[in-house]
């Protein structure tokens, strides 16, 4: 991949993000309540987002412009392993269509804004509810970073060095997300999913042809893995139970964090919820025609200094530059709406159930706006500081202990929405083993999130959050049997 300066490439990406910085700040009238100095308004824009701006924006910020940067990375460097994400955006549509509903409802009926305010209403206990707020933040600020990684692999393939271009495009994203809330990245999420649609289905479509087809594709990919010695096109026999672990633990964490959380209640209806279960698997297709960008990285013969640089390699080598500068806006916008939506729901939490909770029980309802949205420039400031000055694998891994992170709050938010039995002293212990074991089950195996276990004499492997989460939800039961009848003879 070449790094000169492409000036019609800049030009093009310039415009479309000229474009949709416009629409940022334009998006603060749109749709408007009364005002927006209330965390309804701005935080969760007036819960009024009906089928199609909630089908743009939650899969806005659950495909992210990282995801249109890995997926492709991780199967151009690992094969068929890399292809564990399609069946796990598989496997949650149903179970976004059977919970989300509920958990929508409730929320809705009693004013709740994030994961803490439900757990808080349910269980009414301060320490569940923050260590639930406290995950979420914790696992969503590696994912933010994460925007700015895939930002970064098109502003380098720009021909843009240095630090400054990446800081000024994140500093205009902290602005509108200030001055709109959740608005912004709804209204802009139209612009950005329309535009990888296009660039995707032009590389599946063109890339092939300009390859010998897909045959070729993928018989040079096939050469590269035997050739490395490691990966291939079809899973090995050690690799089945990690990949359907991997593929269903991801599948059960994806609607736990506060960013896709944030898009759920924001709907307008239940059903509005359950239609877009029913229409989000179209970015399944999306997401798999992602993937085979993998495979036609070796088709091309690129020389990367990383999997990262991939797609961007790509469409700089296969397309002319202003196709180039069109797909490397699309996934540079694809890093803004994420990013602000996760900084919003991040924002949230901690107005609600830190700020309102400890410091501040009577904050009128603009001042929970006003924390939210000085605590939304803080996160982002923070997610750029890990870029700015960690290395990048340094927040890769972090997003792995965050997957295995808010996996563990899937218990307190959901079990009660179903039955009353749990208490929140057994929720909280299995919490706090769920987590910290998980985490140090990441970290006793370099911050990689599988974990390799004895059975009958054979080895398996499997995804760390869901055997943390089984742990998790073992110690809540026996917990609860414990506490459950100390508090049945109180009463």
């Amino acid at each position: 991949m070449t790094t000169e300066l492409d000036v019609v490439a800049l030009a093009v990406f310039a415009f479309f993000f000229i474009l949709v910085t416009v629409m940022g700040f334009a998006a603060a009238r749109w749709k408007r309540g009364e005002t927006l100095a209330h965390i309804d308004e701005w935080g969760l824009g007036g819960r009024r987002f009906g089928t199609w701006i909630t089908w743009f924006l939650v899969g806005g910020d659950f495909y992210t412009a990282y995801t249109v940067i890995a997926v492709p990375a991780l199967v151009y460097a690992v094969g068929a392993y890399g292809f564990f994400a399609l069946p796990y955006t598989i496997i949650v549509y149903p179970f976004v269509f059977l919970v989300m509903p509920k958990l929508w409802r409730r929320a809705k009926d009693r004013g709740y804004v994030t994961a803490g305010d439900v757990v808080y209403g349910q269980y009414g206990s301060r320490g569940l509810e923050l260590a639930v707020a406290l995950t979420g933040v914790l696992a969503v600020m590696p994912y933010i970073a994460l925007q700015l990684v895939g930002m970064a692999a098109v502003i380098k393939a720009l021909g843009l060095t240095g630090e400054l271009p990446l800081t000024i495009a994140f500093v205009i994203l902290a602005l509108y997300t200030y001055s709109a809330g959740l608005r912004a990245p709804a209204l802009i999420a139209f612009v950005k999913d329309i535009m990888i649609y296009i660039a995707v289905i032009a590389a599946v479509a063109l890339i092939p042809w300009e390859l010998g087809g897909y045959a070729s594709v993928f018989q040079a990919a096939d050469q590269a893995f035997q050739a490395k010695g490691s990966g291939g096109l079809l899973l090995g026999d050690s690799q089945i139970v990690a990949y359907a672990t991997l593929a269903l633990g991801s599948a059960l964490a994806a609607f736990m964090y506060p960013h896709t959380l944030t898009g759920i209640f924001a709907s307008a209806s239940a059903n509005t919820i359950r239609k877009n279960a029913a229409l989000l698997p179209a970015y399944t297709l999306l997401l798999g025609l992602l993937a085979l960008l993998g495979y036609m990285g070796h088709a091309a013969h690129l020389q990367v200094a990383s999997p990262n640089d991939v797609v961007p390699a790509l469409f700089q080598t296969l397309f002319p530059s202003w196709f180039a500068g069109f797909a490397f806006a699309a996934i540079a916008i694809g890093a803004l709406v994420p990013a602000a939506v996760m900084s919003i729901g991040a924002a949230n939490l901690f107005t609600r159930n830190f700020w309102k909770a400890y410091v501040a029980p009577d904050v009128s309802h603009a001042g929970e706006a006003q924390v939210a949205k000085i605590t939304s420039l803080v996160v982002k400031v923070g997610a750029l500081l890990v870029i700015v000055f960690l290395p990048t694998q340094f927040a890769l891994d972090l997003q792995l202990l965050g997957g295995v992170w808010i996996l563990q709050t899937l218990p307190a938010l959901v079990f009660g929405l179903y039955v009353g039995w749990f208490r929140a002293p057994a929720l909280l212990a299995g919490w706090v083993v769920g987590f910290f074991g998980g985490s140090w089950i990441v970290w006793q195996n370099g911050l990689k999130p599988l974990q390799a276990l004895s059975l009958g004499g054979s080895t398996v492997t499997v995804y760390a959050g869901l055997l943390a989460l089984a742990v998790n939800i073992a110690v809540a039961v026996v917990v609860n049997l414990a506490v459950a009848p100390r508090v049945a003879r109180a009463t």
